[in-house]
């Protein structure tokens, strides 16, 4: 069943609303177009589905959230990206970069704002906050379990991520709905409207997982196209510690050889980008063909010189990025980065949810990306 029709069902359904924090502006707009034009001209049209709310804050940082509508009986979805540092607050005469703790403080605070009135509560959290600290190793913090049990406590009914780090986190909270999505569909149609001359076949087109923990989002691009499959691993020294972790001494490759092929490495995110450059150079010194790159989460914290740099040399030939966190307007602006939105999937899933419709298909789009490879997909 498609979103309009969803829409247009004449059933009775929870009034939807939309509350969208402030890191999360231009997403949202996006979705909430989407969830207006499906309504439209039905039962459930409105001018908007976005709620106003805001996270004012005091002189000292001390913050509150606002709802400045009622939300009584309400299906409220609440969307945030703890990624956004260009976000700014005041505190004590000084101008601070909200981090991923603020972010999230800011959605509990709107949490709290709602008084329980709402009848259903759906955190939107396509960066999962904490993520990477999603295991112990030693003495140290869970942050990321810890934090699905304060929503599980303050009385949230699922939680829509986007390629997390590990999923397995979830096992902090069974009785809690925890839906991770792939915007698989998304890159594959992305990659094909920008590179229509491109061969998705085992002759011409190879996956690469960077490491082992990439491996399960690699196998299901080469199972879906029917191409091979190779990954590296990270030989670490052991001996030393930097920045909290063992420094990588190499990556060795294990696969067939991919020369001549076009070259698709998917990853989560990228950070600094050093791994996933230097996988880029050892594949362009065996003869690689085409590389791209292909990460849910661009964030690029050492800045962009070196992939600049790689482009120009021909190592590197595009890198696909979602819309899921903010990205710089001087990463937009290069020739090698392409924007993979993800703002109707969201909707998709916002609609299903609401009409309480299975979001089954939505998870494993694999009929949608079969009919894409066919032609008959939605480019």
């Amino acid at each position: 069943m498609d979103a309009e029709t969803i829409f247009h069902t004449g059933n009775t359904f929870p009034k939807l609303g939309l509350i969208v924090t402030e890191g999360a502006k231009e997403l949202g707009s996006k979705i909430d177009g989407w969830l207006t034009k499906w309504a439209a001209n039905g039962p459930e049209a409105r001018d908007t589905f976005i709620v106003k709310s805001s996270c004012p804050r005091f002189a000292s940082g001390d913050g509150k959230g606002v709802i400045a509508e009622s939300v009584r009986g309400m299906d409220l979805f609440f969307l945030l990206d703890v990624g956004n540092y260009n976000m700014k607050y005041t505190i004590f005469g000084h101008e601070n970069s909200m981090s991923p703790d603020d972010h999230f403080e800011d959605l509990k605070r709107l949490i709290q704002a709602t008084s329980g009135k709402a009848r259903r509560i759906t955190v939107i959290m396509p960066m999962l906050y904490g993520s990477r600290q999603h295991r112990r190793n030693a003495r140290e913090s869970l942050d990321c379990a810890c934090a699905l049990q304060e929503l599980e406590a303050m009385g949230v009914d699922d939680v829509v991520t986007f390629d997390a780090h590990d999923p397995r986190v979830q096992n902090a909270i069974p009785m809690m709905g925890f839906d991770n999505c792939m915007p698989t569909y998304q890159v594959l149609k992305t990659l094909i409207r920008n590179y229509p001359d491109i061969k998705l076949d085992a002759d011409h087109f190879m996956c690469i997982a960077p490491d082992e923990g990439a491996m399960n989002r690699n196998m299901y691009y080469s199972s879906v196209l029917g191409v091979n499959l190779g990954m590296f691993y990270k030989r670490r020294d052991y001996s030393r510690i930097i920045n909290g972790r063992n420094p990588i001494v190499a990556h060795e490759y294990l696969g067939e050889s991919v020369e001549g092929k076009t070259v698709f490495i998917a990853d989560d995110l990228i950070s600094s980008g050093e791994s996933m450059l230097d996988i880029a150079y050892n594949l362009k010194e065996r003869k690689a063909a085409r590389i791209f790159a292909c990460v849910t989460y661009a964030l690029f914290t050492n800045g962009l010189d070196t992939f600049d740099k790689a482009y120009d040399d021909g190592v590197i030939d595009g890198v696909f990025g979602t819309n899921l966190t903010y990205r710089t307007h001087e990463l937009l602006s290069r020739r090698w980065f392409m924007e993979v939105d993800c703002s109707k999937y969201i909707s998709y899933i916002i609609a299903a949810i609401n009409h309480d419709a299975s979001i089954s298909d939505l998870l494993d789009p694999h009929e949608k990306i079969t009919a894409l490879l066919a032609g008959r997909g939605d480019i």
